[in-house]
């Protein structure tokens, strides 16, 4: 300590002109001196590896490893061969085919709670307690993955899925790691909903901890492969935006037999909960997609797209300034739609349009300008109660992920008359 006591006695003798550069070196000698007289040491092995003891104690080591792993193994293998070839007969991929396709290619991913339920329900085989929960990186993003494992008892949530689902929720409020959901569910386990549904920190949690982390920032994305019905079909009602599978996923509070014997109504699937409904006119999902794959690849655009969500005190990212594919001065000759204006003033003339199906008089999507990514809200004729709602929903997630809005305004006005009245256009707009 000699030598900076010495220093710092000089820096407070000399002119006030120097003091600030002479306090940084008084800084850097204490450090280095520091340094000089910390030594580590290195910590000898005092077990001998070849006694008898260390050897039995290890080869016992080795085999409940080995145990665990076929245990893991097994967990890993969702709910048999059998179940696996009815999802592939209707053309769907499996729920590690989807998760692989999700995260970026040759990323690390975190598997938690993998042994959840194992050997807990008497006569049942619930691997991994019918659900893959884990930490992976979707477009370069850390996020929180969920995926229903419908070779699983139909993807159905028993206790110990809700406490799985609760505790990776948990993992992502405390860290502010987006969450990514993989929906194909029949809701809760029937048989176990005394266990499911009533308490505190049963089903319901998991929608409230959706809404919370949604006020907070988090995303809350859903991709819905399946059909999701009854407590499943609210995972991807309550996320911020969610992708459908046309003709394959279902959203539904009861099915067409439950329809059929509460009101007498029948009704087939797709007319009841399908893709092309919830797109198109309710509202309840954002994109529509071909298949799996196409679905998981807007997942990943909509992750990359998500800009500083949840990042306190982040810049906003930039890309590389690409000019529009179509020269600007043809502005002048588009008599209406506003996806020609806007292939003329973004970069590359990309475009990832939001809610394309739903409330087509306003044009809503995410896009390049000068490298900066930005929410375009156009209008596109006259609005009606669907145009203003998606217009709003819009602007939340904008407002959420802390992406700037351009308005393209070209609007003569609101939908009026006795129809438009009784929808509520007066709130809605």
């Amino acid at each position: 300590m000699r030598p900076a006591t010495t220093t710092l006695h000089r820096i407070l003798t000399t002119s006030t002109r120097n003091t600030h550069r002479h306090l940084v070196k008084a800084h850097v000698t204490t450090q280095s001196s520091a340094r000089r007289n910390y030594h580590a040491s290195v910590l000898p092995s005092l077990i001998s590896t070849t006694s008898p003891e260390f050897q039995a104690r290890s080869e016992a080591m080795n085999e409940l490893v080995q145990d665990l792993e076929k245990k893991m193994a097994v967990a890993r293998q969702g709910g048999g061969p059998k179940a696996a070839e009815r999802m592939r007969s209707k053309g769907k991929k499996l729920p590690r085919e989807r998760l692989n396709l999700l995260l970026d290619p040759d990323s690390p991913f975190l598997e938690l709670s993998s042994l959840a339920a194992h050997d807990v329900y008497p006569g049942e085989f619930i691997p991994g307690a019918g659900m893959i929960t884990g930490i992976g990186r979707i477009s370069g993003r850390e996020c929180v993955v969920v995926v229903n494992d419908a070779t699983v008892k139909g993807g159905s949530y028993y206790p110990l899925t809700v406490k799985k689902h609760l505790r990776v929720q948990e993992i992502a409020r405390e860290n502010g790691l987006p969450c990514v959901y993989v929906v194909e569910s029949g809701g809760a386990a029937l048989p176990h909903q005394a266990n499911v549904f009533p308490d505190k920190d049963h089903f319901g949690r998991i929608f409230y901890n959706m809404a919370q982390m949604s006020a907070l920032g988090i995303p809350q994305i859903a991709i819905v492969h399946g059909i999701s019905v009854a407590g499943g079909a609210y995972v991807p009602a309550m996320a911020d935006e969610n992708i459908i599978v046309a003709n394959q996923g279902h959203i539904f509070l009861a099915g067409p037999p439950l329809v059929k014997a509460a009101t007498g109504e029948v009704v087939d699937e797709e007319t009841l909960g399908g893709g092309l409904m919830h797109s198109s006119e309710s509202g309840v999902t954002d994109h529509l997609a071909r298949d799996d794959e196409h679905a998981i690849d807007i997942a990943r655009g909509v992750v990359g797209d998500l800009g500083r969500a949840g990042v306190r005190g982040s810049v906003p990212p930039v890309q590389r300034p690409e000019d529009p594919l179509y020269p600007a001065e043809e502005l002048h000759g588009i008599p209406f739609d506003m996806r020609d204006v806007i292939a003329r003033i973004v970069d590359g003339s990309r475009f990832r349009e939001f809610k394309k199906e739903y409330g087509p008089t306003i044009v809503t999507g995410f896009a390049h300008i000068h490298g900066y990514e930005v929410g375009i809200i156009a209008n596109n004729g006259i609005l009606f109660s669907p145009s203003a709602l998606k217009a709003s929903h819009f602007i939340e997630l904008c407002s959420q992920r802390q992406i700037p809005l351009l308005f393209l305004v070209n609007v003569t006005g609101y939908m009026v008359g006795s129809k438009a009245e009784k929808g509520g256009i007066a709130k809605d707009g």
